[in-house]
């Protein structure tokens, strides 16, 4: 199965980053599934390296991270990077600045698409 995750929202303040994360990182994991994530909007923030979280509280960034080692591919909108000033340099490993073309066609190859 193939599946696209699209992201929202910020890192942090709310969950839904969170929860699209931990699902796709279940999901990635499995035996024949494939998986993609998207991050737009304020969810693009969810890629940027180096964050800094109180001790016992989760980090969107490792979570990302063990996405990334199950192979899943991760693009982040270029526009919303641009937008918040995020460069592909400070971008964590495994993710790369991508486009709504590119969205596009992970859409289409998509089986399933979950939206946080």
């Amino acid at each position: 199965m193939k599946t696209l995750f699209i992201l929202n929202d910020a890192p942090y303040g709310t969950e839904r980053s969170y929860n699209g994360l931990r699902l796709a990182g279940a999901l990635s994991k499995a035996e024949g599934e494939e998986v993609k994530l998207f991050l737009m909007g304020d969810a693009a923030s969810c890629a940027k390296s180096g964050q800094k979280v109180a001790e016992g509280f989760y980090s969107i960034q490792l979570m990302l991270s063990r996405v990334v080692r199950n192979k899943a591919e991760v693009g982040v909108c270029g526009t919303c990077m641009e937008a918040r000033a995020i460069t592909e340099a400070e971008l964590v490993d495994g993710a790369r600045g991508s486009t709504l073309a590119e969205l596009t066609s992970w859409t289409r190859w998509a089986d399933k698409v979950i939206v946080f």
